[in-house]
C-alpha cells in the first residue's frame, strides 16, 4: 500500500506543477484520450496508477520539447 501512496503522491506533484507552470496544459488534462479511464468503473491498482503517472510525464516531456522547438525557430 504504501507504494500505491508513493506513486499517488508524485502524481499529485506532477498536476500541481503542471497547473502551475504550465496552465495552457493543465486545462487538456481532462480531454486528453491517455488521461481518460476507458471503462465506467475502471480498477484503479498501482499498476493503472503507475502508468498514469508516467503518461503525464510523457505529456509533459513532448510538450516542453515542443514549446522549446516552437522557441527555438
Amino acid at each position: 500500500m504504501k507504494e500505491l501512496h508513493n506513486i499517488l503522491n508524485e502524481i499529485t506533484r506532477l498536476t500541481t506543477d503542471i497547473e502551475t507552470n504550465y496552465p495552457e496544459l493543465y486545462r487538456s488534462l481532462d480531454e486528453n484520450p491517455m488521461t481518460l479511464p476507458v471503462s465506467k468503473h475502471p480498477h484503479m491498482d498501482k499498476i493503472v496508477m503507475q502508468e498514469y503517472l508516467e503518461s503525464l510525464k510523457d505529456l509533459l516531456k513532448s510538450y516542453v520539447e515542443e514549446e522549446n522547438i516552437k522557441n527555438n525557430r
